[in-house]
């Protein structure tokens, strides 16, 4: 039994990168994907929006010297540039996908269209979301939180590197306590690292709950929608 009918996933461009640390691993590529396939076939809509860290990031470039506003743009095509390797990747599986893109450059991809977004949902499509918002100084967290709510998403899921929310972090704090489910507020209140505000404020205002889970964990995204108890739930 499906726990959940529509998703979207929010991935990390530098999650693509695997052990690489940079650029595309193809055998994390193909493990991602074959993930997000499996739970498509067993009818579960997904949408996913794909970060470009891997590639280049906006903040970085600016910090290096790069404009803000041009830098934010670079890594808007830095998405694209994954947006096209899933898309790639599911095709080679014989899995049908749409790349959008919030930023027109047709014949690459698809200008974002809500509505074309949902008939291919309807239509067992995975759609895949790139290019930021189309706009600087806004995050693909912010993204990943705006396309959810356009596309009617149940949860949105954020895959990361660890299983879930800590009170500390995990990889410098080892006797930090994962929660398993915790509540918007709280997350304010303790100043719970997890989105940034933006994005977060969208989420707590729509009633839209967060599932943060470790993507790299073979077999998570079955368990999810099936209804296991893995990550850590926030919700209203």
């Amino acid at each position: 039994m499906l726990k959940y009918r529509r998703i979207l996933l929010k991935l990390s461009g530098e999650s693509l990168s695997g052990s690489k640390n940079a650029g595309i691993d193809p055998d994390k590529l193909e493990e991602y994907t074959g993930q997000i396939a499996e739970i498509n076939s067993m009818g579960t809509g997904v949408g996913i929006v794909i970060g470009g860290g891997n590639i280049f990031r906006g903040l970085s470039g600016t910090e290096a010297g790069f404009d803000r506003v041009k830098g934010d743009y670079m890594g808007m095509l830095a998405t694209v540039i994954n947006g096209l390797a899933l898309q790639s990747a599911f095709a080679r599986k014989g899995i049908k996908s749409r790349l959008f893109t919030s930023i027109r450059m047709e014949p690459v991809a698809e200008f974002w269209s809500r509505d074309r977004a949902l008939e291919a949902l309807d239509g067992g499509i995975i759609c895949i979301m790139a290019g930021g918002t189309g706009n600087p100084y806004f995050t693909t967290d912010t993204t990943a939180a705006l396309r959810a709510v356009e596309i009617r998403a149940e949860i949105l899921l954020k895959g990361t590197r660890v299983d879930g929310v800590y009170t500390a972090d995990p990889e410098k704090f080892p006797d930090a306590i994962r929660y398993e489910r915790v509540g918007f507020e709280e997350v304010l209140e303790k100043n719970l690292r997890i989105m940034d505000q933006t994005a977060f404020t969208l989420c707590r205002e729509n009633k839209l709950p967060i599932l943060v889970f470790n993507m790299d964990i073979p077999g998570s995204l079955k368990k999810l929608i099936s209804g296991e108890n893995i990550g850590t739930l926030i919700h209203n």
